[in-house]
């Protein structure tokens, strides 16, 4: 039988199973859709593995719900508001297409949504206020994200190296990527597509860079 992972020993039985039916339907998944997209057995989450044939309670192992995770884009912050009370809710925010994002006038310095030309799209409640959604159009960043796949992208969020991110260039150009390395004269960013080669760009030419903390597929 799983144990609860560590991180989670504070928390019920009933709460992290909630937030992976949550995390199913968020995808748009059965809880058996969810296991079969994360690659394990189809009755891996169905409620009638989370109790033993004698009554003891079932836990999901840490690999399940990291394979869970992965399967849908989403990170274990996304899980945790899924746990807390309010998991449930959900929060409009700025919306605007990623082709669009490379326009002027749409960020401040920050990276946070400026000016006009943003629409609104109901997501999950995000991880901060200056959060905001873009739509990713064409194929270019596949198989990571698809043609109307949603990012949620947080400007106040750390980023940590193998993070997936979005970069706006001082030359107007947004980049989307994973986070390999930065120093203090490069960053270097490795391509959500195999085929393409990695990028590096010059510390002073990235204007913002913010983590991509959700995704609606």
């Amino acid at each position: 039988m799983a144990k609860p992972p560590k991180a989670l020993k504070m928390l019920t039985h009933g709460q992290v199973w909630t937030a992976l039916d949550r995390l199913a339907e968020r995808a748009g998944l059965s809880a058996s859709g969810l296991a079969r997209r994360a690659g394990l057995d189809p009755t891996t989450f169905n409620r009638s593995k989370r109790v033993t044939p004698d009554g003891r309670e079932r836990w999901p192992s840490t690999e399940s719900l990291a394979k869970a995770l992965a399967a849908t884009g989403c990170t274990i912050d996304v899980l945790v508001q899924l746990i807390g009370e309010h998991g449930g809710e959900l929060q409009s925010v700025p919306l605007l297409g990623l082709a669009q994002a490379a326009g002027p006038g749409h960020f401040d310095a920050q990276g946070n949504p400026a000016g006009r030309g943003w629409g609104e799209v109901t997501l999950p409640s995000a991880t901060e206020n200056h959060a905001f959604a873009l739509e990713i159009s064409g194929d270019a960043l596949k198989p990571a994200y698809r043609d109307g796949d949603v990012i949620v992208v947080s400007p106040s969020t750390p980023v940590r190296r193998g993070d997936r991110v979005v970069v706006k260039t001082t030359g107007g150009e947004i980049m989307v990527g994973e986070l390999k390395r930065r120093s203090a004269k490069t960053l270097e960013l490795a391509p959500l597509n195999p085929g393409a080669p990695d990028r590096v760009l010059a510390a002073e030419d990235a204007a913002w860079m913010a983590r991509i903390v959700w995704v609606r597929q």
